[in-house]
């Protein structure tokens, strides 16, 4: 009798465990063979601010990170994220106005100089006109003297017309030489300035600040895989981190491909986090993928990435979190 009911026993714990079984596999995927299609889901934010270093100039590649949130922190817009170290930049700055300084000294320098030199040529002018005058009124005297004395005078006079003539192409030359020597000082001071201007800029852009609200997450070192941290070199190109906007969420789905031809754009959607079934979230499916593709690698599941758009903003949905999809037939 004993043994009989001990029979009876192991088939009851045998059908319990096979429904149990069967309900749970219904719960995560959905069946084409039936009328509700049910998948599994993440989370995401629709709006995710990512901070990328730029490359702020020629003279250096990386920068420093002396400040950086904790990863998780929550942020308003505007609030300040991460700081890069502006020392290097600052060391820029002190060498260029150094070299600014110098390049104005040097400006005025040649200013003078070359002040000097047209007052030097331009005093050569007077006394070559002086003299070429003089060699006139000497030609124009020696018409009543010999032929000979009047040849003599007329040569005197050419010289003198020759010389002032040298000395004016020396001055026209020496204008358009020192015209010339200020036009590439100026552009040598002006490229100093606008240098100067440049670095300046960059200044206030190493203090990283998010333009939306939502939660901030490092990014991670190149170098060595882990969360950034101050004193970590960022690189160009690479994110320094991102901040996804809490308000407005999206799940990012897959759908077998026997299912595929059940939805359409705009149908609605019931969505369940994992964490908190018995509550239901609105959504309705925003885009459909046009290619079918494995549903992990290395099987033989195709299917299509369907993304749902949440209809109202709450603050229970997190990027990350695990869903359930229920699509309105």
């Amino acid at each position: 009798m004993c043994m009989k009911a001990y029979c009876v026993l192991l088939i009851f714990v045998f059908l319990v465990s096979c429904g149990t079984r069967s309900d749970s596999d219904a719960g995560v995927r959905g069946s084409s063979g039936g009328k509700t299609i049910i998948e599994s889901g993440t989370l995401e934010a629709i709006n995710n601010q990512l901070f990328i270093l730029p490359r702020y100039s020629m003279y250096w590649f990386d920068m420093r990170i002396i400040g950086i949130l904790e990863h998780g922190a929550m942020v308003n817009e505007g609030d300040s994220i991460i700081q890069m170290d502006p020392s290097e930049v600052n060391r820029f700055i002190v060498e260029r106005e150094t070299n600014l300084e110098t390049q104005l000294a040097n400006l005025e320098k040649m200013q003078v100089q070359q002040a000097n030199q047209i007052s030097d040529l331009e005093s050569k002018i007077r006394t070559e006109t002086a003299s070429f005058n003089l060699k006139k009124i000497e030609l124009e005297s020696s018409r009543f003297e010999t032929e000979r004395a009047q040849a003599i005078k007329q040569l005197e006079f050419k010289q003198a017309e020759i010389s002032l003539e040298k000395e004016k192409r020396k001055l026209e030359l020496a204008r358009v030489i020192i015209d010339n020597d200020l036009k590439i000082q100026n552009v040598r001071i002006q490229q100093i300035i606008n240098e100067l201007e440049s670095f300046e800029r960059i200044i206030p852009t190493l203090t990283i600040r998010t333009p939306v609200s939502g939660v901030f997450q490092r990014g991670r070192n190149m170098r060595n895989g882990l969360l950034l941290n101050p004193g970590d070199m960022a690189i160009p190109s690479y994110s320094m981190g991102n901040v996804p906007e809490l308000q407005w969420m999206r799940v990012n789905t897959f759908v077998n491909e026997n299912d595929f031809l059940k939805l359409q754009t705009g149908q609605k959607v019931i969505v369940r986090l994992d964490a908190l079934p018995e509550v239901a979230f609105n959504g309705e499916i925003s885009s459909i993928g046009r290619l079918c593709r494995p549903r992990e690698a290395n099987s033989r599941q195709k299917g299509f990435d369907v993304e749902i758009k949440m209809l109202q903003p709450d603050e229970r949905l997190k990027p990350g979190m695990t869903v359930s999809c229920e699509f309105i037939q």
